[in-house]
């Protein structure tokens, strides 16, 4: 049995309580045995939630006093935090010099410097890391590739923090070299156009009750094609997770993740000021 050790801002959140469930499944379809062995996080008593503790008992896991505890006695470990990118790189700090595969959660970092400052941690410490947004394996996608102009649609409670899954669709539909964004709208409803070299472009499209969805334009003048995402992108991520733990290849492109901490600075940037385009 391979341990896997979860540290996060707090255990209990949504992430952290549907993963389990899914590394089973994962272990189940590709003859692995992992599991969610120990679990820390910062903050061990947040009120209203299950204590660190608690979590532990509830999920089968151990917890532990401190993140370098966590981290000398996984096989592999996976930094949670998906509200907190910001916590991202000091949890990483502490981790990666213990030179174990670690997967990072979305938002992989607040700034397109600091995913970069996150890669040269992997790099000094010899700890392959790789992140993503589950959008990246929605099926959808498979039946595009490089189009002429994207249109991606989704929700969630705040641009700042659900954008990267449109993001992750986008950058995994047109590629990296995004070249400004303009916004029409706030950051409470927005639609983001994303301008690229020759002609080519993507429009991010959020509501906050807004379903995932696609709308490509293969080439130029031709009819668009119309996909409601509705595939089981979040196992089709772990799996991929367990794979990347038992084989050390990262999955995503290095620079297709900080293509996407650009873009999400730039649609940040632009979703302040409607109307005004900003370089990526």
């Amino acid at each position: 049995m391979k341990k896997i050790g979860f540290i996060d801002y707090r255990l209990d959140e949504w992430h952290a309580n549907n993963y389990p469930a899914w590394i089973a499944q994962a272990n189940e379809a590709l003859g692995t045995d992992y599991r969610v062995a120990y679990g820390w996080a910062e903050e061990a008593e947040p009120e209203g939630l299950l204590s660190t503790a608690a979590w532990c008992a509830k999920f089968g896991a151990e917890p532990c006093d401190t993140l370098e505890a966590l981290c000398e006695k996984s096989d592999a470990l996976l930094i949670l935090a998906p509200s907190n990118p910001e916590k991202h790189l000091p949890y990483a700090e502490r981790a990666l010099r213990f030179g174990k595969l670690t997967y990072i959660d979305k938002t992989f970092a607040p700034d397109a410097a600091t995913a970069r400052r996150l890669f040269e941690l992997s790099r000094e410490w010899g700890a392959k890391i790789f992140s993503t947004s589950a959008l990246r394996y929605a099926e959808e996608l498979k039946a595009f590739e490089r189009p002429y102009s994207a249109f991606v649609a989704g929700g969630g409670s705040s641009l700042e923090e659900y954008c990267v899954h449109q993001l992750e669709m986008i950058v995994c539909l047109m590629g990296v070299g995004a070249r400004s964004v303009v916004c029409a709208g706030g950051r409470d409803h927005a639609i983001c156009h994303i301008e690229y070299d020759g002609g080519r472009s993507a429009a991010l499209i959020y509501g906050a009750n807004m379903p995932y969805a696609l709308d490509v334009q293969r080439n130029a003048g031709t009819a668009s094609e119309y996909a409601p995402v509705n595939s089981a992108f979040f196992p089709n991520l772990l799996k991929d997770i367990i794979m990347f733990y038992e084989g050390g290849k990262e999955p995503v492109p290095q620079g297709e993740t900080i293509e996407c901490m650009k873009l999400r600075e730039a649609v940040l940037r632009a979703a302040a000021e409607p109307g005004t385009r900003v370089a990526v």
